[in-house]
């Protein structure tokens, strides 16, 4: 049957269909929640449970760090089970864990307990990523771009909510915004089983009556050379920590910076990725292209680097103009890097197991959150040439990167297998 003109154009604006809509909703909704936790889960777990400063930074870290198997155990069983089904089931655990946080104070239990949706988190956002794959086919970076478009847009207004909740002050206000967070991911969960489930190559492979028993899929933990881009990409993902932790730290031990302009450069970087990101992935739209946009990205790394430190240098305008361009440079850099990274880490997968290999996948920004506060701490100590060394460091890396992927990348260069429309 011929499509209606309106709904080819809207299948268009988004790659997968009325599918590939509902996970841009289920993104929203999702973020939204998000925004209103991030914001206040250390002022909650310190106003609210009494937990000492101490106690929520243990609590933070070893949740952390129990949530970065999230990642490659979500992408194991997405290979075997149906996706959908497996993601509903996160969901649902993540909305478990929110609304237990909320029933005790005792400090094993929330340590246990954000633990578990730690790990629900991590092994949510690889299956998240998993099923754009599938669903998108070969429009995945532009699926991306606008997944990522609409989840800083979320973000944005569960931030908003949060600091307008936070007026209030009250130990209610925190408990609302837990359950408000609780409530995205229900409300996540509905909206994902309304979604069609995509078909798997693993399991029609693991299906298939042709081939023989002995096959078994590709582990991504004995591919070196994928092992290997894993941890350049671990590198790449270090901007994250440069809007988290590096700006606002050198701007607060700054002389002539006001503290101020530290959440005014977030919000250039929230609005830059939301104008741009779209935009900007027409340039990775295939594997190839996408490594050559590591040539451009290793530049604003370097750029955003040489900014920051001559930000130390001049007046308190000129630091202003330079910490503003800095993140601008970062910023283009995180939004490069983004399309890169989802081309490149599908692309290098193999079909029978890209579930397996996301998941190892996930593993670069996982292990960033915990190297990248101290990489950029270590810039700030070391002063201005810090900075300019942590910039070539990355920019260093983008080039070893587009050399290890050289040969790797399939042919055709859009690596996508012929089974990616969702069926209904």
């Amino acid at each position: 049957m011929n499509a209606k003109p309106g709904e080819t154009a809207r299948h268009k604006r988004v790659p997968g269909g009325r599918d590939g809509r509902r996970m841009l909703l289920v993104a929203l909704v999702d973020r939204v929640g998000s925004g209103l936790w991030a914001s206040v889960s250390v002022l909650y777990f310190t106003y609210v449970s009494g937990l000492s400063l101490a106690e929520v930074g243990t609590l933070a870290a070893v949740s952390g760090a129990i949530g970065i198997a999230g990642a490659p155990l979500g992408g194991r069983i997405a290979d075997r089970l149906p996706l959908t089904r497996v993601l509903i089931a996160l969901q649902l655990l993540r909305a478990l864990a929110s609304f237990a946080l909320l029933t005790t104070h005792d400090y094993a239990l929330l340590l246990a307990i954000s633990a578990v949706g730690a790990l629900g988190d991590r092994a949510a956002n690889v299956l998240t990523k998993l099923y754009a794959t599938r669903i998108a086919g070969p429009d995945r970076v532009r699926y991306q771009a606008l997944n990522r478009t609409i989840a800083n847009a979320g973000w944005a207004l569960g931030g908003l909510a949060a600091a307008a909740a936070l007026a209030l002050g009250t130990t209610t206000a925190y408990r609302c915004l837990l359950a408000g967070d609780a409530l995205s991911f229900v409300a996540a969960a509905l909206l994902t089983l309304r979604c069609g489930e995509p078909p798997s190559p693993s399991r029609i492979v693991a299906g298939s009556r042709t081939e023989p028993a002995s096959t078994r899929p590709a582990n991504p933990w004995r591919d070196r050379a994928y092992l290997a881009y894993v941890a350049t990409d671990t590198v790449l993902f270090l901007d994250d920590a440069v809007f988290k932790v590096g700006l606002p730290l050198w701007i607060a031990h700054s002389d002539h910076v006001p503290h101020g302009l530290a959440p005014l450069l977030l919000v250039l970087n929230n609005v830059m990725v939301v104008a741009l990101q779209v935009p900007l992935a027409r340039f990775g739209t295939t594997s190839e292209a996408a490594r050559r946009l590591l040539v451009p990205l290793s530049a604003a790394f370097a750029l955003g680097g040489i900014t920051m430190a001559l930000s130390a240098t001049g007046g308190t305008l000129t630091a202003i103009l330079l910490l503003t361009a800095a993140a601008a440079a970062f910023t283009v850099a995180e939004i490069l890097h983004a399309t890169v990274s989802w081309e490149l880490s599908v692309a290098l997968a193999p079909d029978t197991a890209q579930g397996a290999y996301l998941g190892v996948h996930g593993l670069a920004q996982s292990a960033q959150r915990s190297i990248g506060p101290l990489a950029v701490t270590a810039a700030i100590a070391t002063g201005p040439l810090g900075w300019t060394t942590f910039g070539a460091a990355i920019a260093l890396t983008c080039a070893i990167q587009h050399h290890l992927v050289r040969d790797r990348l399939p042919q055709p260069a859009l690596s996508v297998a012929p089974i990616t429309v969702s069926e209904h």
